[in-house]
């Protein structure tokens, strides 16, 4: 899938050339899990598998989308009134729409054919790309004036308010600010952000996708944020000025271990050590030491799995094997937890190798052929 695919798409569809084309990518997270929620910090970035929308201002006001991918075709029935539809992909453009006029945006109707090479189902964030393409195409088309942060900010809104999902705001994020050939660190509590270099020869990264989708992930996430919840809740009877475990030290966390159930105390231990790690990934990255990068996402992997308790036999398995191939700097579950990919910090020059290892090793343990995704790192959502 690339711009002309969807060009001529949209021209076959809707007998026009597009006003418009965009590419708005997926996104990958270096390391930073579950820390959002919690007010920390996040390091992601966008890459190179991407939605490619093509789209055309129309005359009556409603609003039809084109799917390439799956080769469904979706028409408001009229310009006036937004609700969900019961194709569940048009919602994500359309829950865009309903935040932006909420605002008072005044948006006319609009012709999209999209498609893209984001693997579903993996944790790479379509749906954010999806949202934060279109609400780009709208600020475009309509001149709404937008800043690329209040495209974040409406595609988060699209998802929460609209379609249902209450994610935060990383995904769309790293969709539109992103930077070739760099990461980002967000600051989930001020949505401020500076850019890191991960500009290396020597060093790959890698998706290996474990084929697992646990339904787990839903009901677990709200579980392990009340836990963290409660922790605060406690925590703050020692010091007031703690509202989330961005605030809690682990001196602090430790002297209270007690005052803690052991299951809070395993989930705080963890998020308080990854809000350091994003902070120390950043400083290897300044100093361009990608081992000491990999060593703090093999630690990560260790908490996601001892305290927080969100990987699977599968995930475990890949990072177990990553672990001991001499070329691999880091690996660890990427995600929510229980399944999908694992990201992985390679020696470009072992990559080969590492794959045809995983691969084998994989299949002969689960019967699961894993489906690999190298990845490079690009700018956000522009115009093509």
């Amino acid at each position: 899938m690339n711009a002309s695919s969807v060009q001529s798409a949209y021209s076959a569809r809707f007998s026009a050339a597009p006003e418009i084309t965009v590419r708005a990518p997926g996104r990958i997270n270096v390391i930073g899990e579950h820390t959002d929620y919690n007010a920390g910090f996040v390091l992601p970035a966008a890459i190179d598998k991407a939605i490619w929308m093509a789209a055309g201002r129309r005359d009556d006001g409603r609003f039809a989308f084109y799917a390439l991918d799956l080769d469904a075709f979706f028409i408001s029935e009229n310009a006036d009134t937004i609700f969900q539809e019961q194709y569940k992909w048009a919602n994500y453009l359309l829950g865009v729409v309903s935040e932006a006029r909420k605002d008072g945006h005044n948006i006319g109707g609009l012709n999209v054919a999209f498609g893209g090479d984001v693997p579903l189902g993996a944790g790479l964030s379509s749906s954010a790309a999806l949202e934060s393409g279109a609400m780009f195409i709208f600020n475009e088309l309509y001149n709404l004036g937008l800043s690329r942060m209040d495209i974040v900010r409406l595609a988060q809104r699209g998802e929460n308010n609209f379609v249902g999902m209450k994610c935060g705001i990383m995904d769309m994020f790293a969709s539109v600010i992103s930077r070739e050939k760099s990461v980002v660190r967000l600051d989930c509590r001020s949505l401020d952000y500076a850019y890191f270099p991960f500009d290396t020869e020597e060093y790959s990264l890698v998706l290996i996708d474990s084929g697992v989708k646990h339904t787990l992930v839903d009901s677990e996430y709200n579980t392990r944020r009340a836990e963290c919840e409660e922790g605060v809740a406690v925590l703050k009877q020692f010091d007031p000025r703690i509202s989330s475990l961005r605030d809690v030290s682990m001196d602090l966390l430790q002297q209270h271990e007690a005052d803690l159930r052991p299951l809070v105390f395993r989930r705080c231990k963890f998020v308080v050590a990854e809000i350091a790690r994003v902070e120390q990934a950043c400083a290897a990255l300044q100093k361009k030491d990608f081992k000491a990068l990999g060593q703090l996402m093999f630690e990560g992997h260790d908490g996601l799995n001892l305290d927080y308790e969100v990987c699977v036999p599968e995930t475990n398995f890949l990072v177990e094997k990553a672990r001991n191939f001499t070329g691999v700097a880091g690996a660890r579950q990427m995600g929510g937890g229980f399944g999908g990919c694992t990201i992985n910090l390679v020696e470009t020059a072992a990559m080969d190798a590492f794959l045809d290892f995983v691969r084998t090793a994989y299949e002969e343990a689960f019967g699961i052929v894993a489906r690999v995704y190298p990845v490079h790192l690009t700018g956000g959502t522009t115009r093509v």
